[in-house]
């Protein structure tokens, strides 16, 4: 087994490495003066199991063309198998054509640049949409951030706690958390009335004096569990925390928390926090690297998944 990585989260790949006692590989990634993104592999991976680590976080296309790239000198240089470890996948919220809207399924494009490239296997944590499994047409094995955010959660010892989902979409993310717990669920309901009315929250639940914690699998914008953690208080919450394993943190997020009645958003290190995001006294970030490197370990040894979470 050798592990590499591309320049989109090298610590999380040498923390990965530290947790297998494994020296990480040696590959020079770059750009050629035009932009075009260069790979050249620095030892001999000549039949061995490679892994690559590279979530497709901002800059989006930079980082996939990357592993994509990647994948192609491996393949070139004989490695037996390659396994792209991805552990946040981007495109992935583009997974279908709503309305049959003329729009592009950029999830099934990425997955078949995966595939054409010579990828074996794919790793992923917490995908956006478990659908988009269905569109490799190699393995993947989609493992879940939730045990990292749940001891966590234990930790801290929370009082008269109650897991929320924010939308109807995460209710199951949210209820499989809150059965780890042992604690209620609550959901907020989105819908808008009337036409060019704004959005109603509603809360199905009792929140008044719960210590509520917003459960999603990333936070982009962060407006929406913002405006959860307001509905939230308004019904009486004492505290509102957040939990989501990917950080993507995009456009105003940073001052939309800074702003917002949220006493603390806790994620992982799927993806590398911003300079602004550390500086945020709101932000606390988790160690991912455990998880993802006991799943390495099992792929590598032909060892079952799911075990990992029963």
């Amino acid at each position: 087994m050798m592990v590499f990585t591309g320049n989109a989260n090298p610590d999380l790949a040498r923390r990965v490495v530290r947790q297998l006692h494994i020296p990480l590989g040696d590959v020079s990634v770059g750009k050629f003066s035009d932009g075009e993104i260069s790979a050249e592999i620095n030892e001999n991976v000549r039949g061995k199991d490679v892994f690559i680590i590279q979530p497709t976080c901002a800059p989006t296309n930079d980082n996939l063309m990357e592993l994509v790239v990647m994948a192609d000198a491996f393949r070139r240089s004989s490695a037996s198998r390659i396994t792209a470890v991805i552990p946040y996948f981007g495109y992935a919220r583009q997974d279908r054509r709503p309305r049959s809207a003329r729009v592009a399924i950029s999830a099934k494009v990425v997955a078949d640049m995966l595939t054409v490239v010579g990828i074996d296997r794919v790793l992923t944590v917490d995908l956006h949409a478990d659908q988009i499994q269905g569109f490799f047409d190699i393995p993947v094995d989609n493992i879940y951030g939730s045990p990292v955010l749940v001891d966590d959660i234990e930790d801290q010892r929370f009082e008269n706690l109650m897991i929320v989902s924010p939308d109807i979409g995460g209710v199951v993310r949210a209820r499989a958390v809150a059965k780890s717990l042992g604690v209620d669920l609550g959901i907020i309901d989105k819908r808008r009335e009337k036409a060019n009315h704004s959005e109603v929250m509603h809360i199905i639940g009792d929140v008044e004096g719960r210590t509520c914690i917003l459960v999603d699998d990333m936070v982009d914008t962060a407006g929406t569990l913002c405006h959860a953690a307001k509905a939230l208080k308004e019904h009486g919450a004492a505290k509102v925390y957040a939990y989501c394993t990917h950080p993507v943190l995009s456009g105003r997020a940073i001052e939309n928390i800074e702003k917002s009645v949220l006493d603390e958003l806790v994620v992982t290190n799927t993806v590398p926090l911003s300079a602004a995001a550390q500086a945020c006294d709101r932000i606390r970030q988790l160690d991912i690297a455990p998880v993802v490197a006991e799943a390495v370990r099992r792929i590598s040894n032909e060892e079952s998944i799911s075990a990992m979470f029963r």
